[in-house]
């Protein structure tokens, strides 16, 4: 849990978070490759060198771009990482896909890095929990905050905006990259996640970015794909030609019925009431 405390600013929350890596001597980073987890690996790894690490968890939710996004910025960085394999799938609470699925996501997740920070000798795994995150419904930091996981970001009231700064002040590459969530985000709640249908949303998508979509959304639900993107992207995919290559993508990766949200990519939007 994060304790209510007065914002530092962009300058005291870089200087107080280079003290507390520094203070804590080894860090494990639970790392995505995502601005926030980016920032703080970045971080520990100024503050620690070699005692920081980077832990990638390669689920079957995990898409291989994403994958690859993420090595290349720990490759940036500088810091070591290791991938870990995690198998949600596993777990029936997580793939009978319930409202609270990021809850046994992130409960396996806890249990792989607990696991791997022991073997290593990590008394502290971070995380990149931002002050922004606290105030949406996430089950997923409850199992974090189960497993005892640091949310040095939270901490020294860092949210979304002020990641971002940060991380362009210290001319991280990926400082404005989406926000990105796992494939099965992408599946309606209560419908079961199987390999199959994240292989086919991964499919999809990697096909419309193909087309010149970088953010993109294919929501699945009974072998519909809606397909969601930025409200100013909407007239260029609905230009014939571009209309019917994206719609023949998406059917080519196994939907039965493809449609066009036209009120644009909202991120959550599954978590919208019907």
């Amino acid at each position: 849990m994060v304790a209510a405390t007065a914002s530092p600013g962009i300058d005291g929350a870089e200087a107080g978070l280079r003290e507390a890596m520094r203070a804590r001597r080894r860090v494990l980073v639970a790392f995505s490759g995502g601005v926030d987890s980016g920032l703080v690996a970045r971080l520990a790894h100024d503050a620690l060198g070699k005692d920081a690490l980077a832990a990638i968890a390669d689920a079957e939710s995990l898409a291989r771009s994403d994958l690859e996004a993420a090595r290349a910025s720990a490759e940036e960085i500088g810091i070591p990482v290791r991938t870990v394999r995690v198998s949600e799938l596993a777990n029936p609470s997580y793939a009978a896909n319930p409202r609270d699925r990021c809850y046994f996501c992130r409960t396996e997740l806890g249990t792989a890095l607990v696991r791997l920070a022991r073997d290593l000798g990590y008394a502290t795994i971070a995380d990149g929990v931002n002050l922004t995150d606290l105030g949406d419904v996430r089950p997923g930091i409850r199992a974090m905050d189960e497993a005892g996981f640091w949310h040095p970001l939270a901490e020294f009231r860092l949210g979304k905006p002020e990641v971002r700064q940060l991380a362009r002040r210290l001319g991280l590459s990926f400082a404005d990259r989406p926000s990105n969530s796992c494939l099965s985000s992408r599946i309606a709640y209560g419908e079961v996640i199987t390999l199959n249908k994240l292989r086919r949303v991964e499919t999809a998508e990697e096909a419309l970015r193909a087309l010149g979509f970088p953010l993109v959304r294919v929501r699945a639900q009974d072998g519909a794909a809606r397909i969601e993107v930025p409200l100013e992207d909407l007239p260029r995919l609905a230009e014939p030609g571009t209309c019917r290559r994206a719609h023949e993508a998406v059917l080519a990766a196994g939907f039965l019925q493809v449609t066009v949200d036209p009120r644009g990519y909202r991120s959550g939007s599954m978590n919208e009431a019907p």
